[in-house]
């Protein structure tokens, strides 16, 4: 065997050849199951997009690196799924660009976050965790409540997600920044855009608990909300979820 590459590394050519075909398993392995991905991936017709005040608090999670002790992905074992919930499907990663389901938990495991606690909670929580949990080791990101929300490049960042796949509309991408405000406004005239784009189900209110100032806490509690809420498709039965 050791003679077989020790004339094999002479001859340059088949060297090369051989590493080539190599390297070509392992990329198959990987690219062949892509050819039936419509086959093992469920189908959800309630499925619906973040909305830009939810994408640009993902974008906020992404930022301050809260994938680093947090998963997005409960798994089919039973302690998981009878401590968060139903386990993961991927078609509720269908619009997550990139996908955030992670293996580390310092902290809890996110994907069934949505609804679990009030909007006063996260807010607390958020502010000084140990407010809420005594024994947590999480940083305080308390600057959310402060910062004020950037939403003039929210049209570029719908864009960006449609070039990946994300069906926005051009009226959902042009109405961008106005739908943030307004999913945190109820009382003003851009809430009646948001659920006339995103359904009437699409959550209208102060996340922050301050109507009228957008800020990044409205953000970053508006995305952990709908978190394993964007479709109901892991809590059907799997031959309802699949047609």
């Amino acid at each position: 065997m050791f003679g077989f590459h020790y004339r094999l590394e002479r001859k340059a050519i088949g060297l090369v050849l051989g590493i080539i075909g190599v390297a070509s398993i392992g990329g198959i392995v990987e690219i062949a199951p892509l050819f039936t991905i419509h086959q093992t991936v469920e189908n959800a017709p309630d499925m619906r997009v973040y909305t830009p005040l939810e994408l640009a608090g993902r974008n906020i999670y992404i930022r301050e690196g809260c994938y680093a002790c947090h998963s997005q992905m409960v798994r089919t074992l039973r302690d998981e799924v009878e401590r968060y919930g139903p386990y993961s499907l991927a078609v509720e990663s269908k619009y997550d660009h990139p996908m955030l389901w992670g293996s580390k938990r310092t902290g809890p495991d996110l994907a069934r976050l949505g609804s679990k606690y009030s909007d006063e909670w996260h807010v607390a929580h958020l502010i000084n965790p140990r407010d809420v949990v005594p024994e947590s080791v999480m940083p305080a990101y308390a600057w959310l409540a402060r910062n004020e929300l950037r939403t003039d490049d929210l049209t570029q960042h719908l864009k960006a997600q449609r070039t990946v796949g994300v069906p926005y509309t051009d009226d959902m991408i042009a109405n961008a920044a106005a739908d943030a405000y307004g999913q945190a406004a109820p009382d003003s005239p851009q809430a009646e855009g948001v659920a006339k784009r995103y359904g009437k189900d699409t959550a209208v209110r102060a996340f922050d608990g301050r109507a009228g100032v957008l800020t990044e806490m409205d953000a970053m509690v508006a995305y952990l909300q709908i978190l394993g809420r964007l479709t109901d498709a892991a809590h059907k039965p799997i031959a309802s979820a699949e047609k």
